[in-house]
């Protein structure tokens, strides 16, 4: 079992926020001209530039330091299946590697990230390789 950089917690965070993200959908009623009440709430499920579960899901991991980073990335590796947890420091060092080559690293660690779709369950499923549980750790209610 390899030592992580980040907490099951900052994880946990991370996949329930992904997760909230991953349902997002295109705008389906650009002019419905109704307010939140009338329509169910319906549009907060619509994927627009100012989408708040984005920001603060980019904002999050961006924030996060450099070691954090890679194992995010590792872990989402892991969890889509590009190795096995014996192989967790070639695939780290492919990480960092990869961001290496980036001109801004953290903003691009971020960006990849969030184009990776299913990005919360393949970080489960990161988690669930390393045996941690993380379904403990919730930081937002579910409901």
């Amino acid at each position: 079992m390899p030592e992580l950089a980040i907490s099951a917690e900052k994880v946990a965070f991370i996949i329930e926020k992904a997760r909230e993200f991953d349902v997002k959908e295109a705008a389906s009623d650009p002019d419905s001209g109704s307010n939140p009440s009338d329509d169910d709430e319906i549009d907060v499920l619509e994927d627009t530039n100012s989408d708040p579960v984005a920001a603060e899901l980019s904002g999050f991991i961006r924030a996060l330091n450099e070691d954090e980073q890679l194992d995010l990335v590792t872990m989402m590796w892991l969890g889509r299946g590009d190795g096995e947890v014996e192989e967790w420091g070639d695939l780290r060092a492919r990480a960092a590697e990869a961001r290496g080559e980036y001109k801004n690293p953290r903003r691009e660690t971020v960006q990849y990230l969030l184009g990776e779709p299913m990005l919360g369950d393949l970080l489960a499923d990161g988690m669930d390789e390393l045996g941690i549980d993380w379904t403990d750790e919730r930081t937002t209610p579910v409901s």
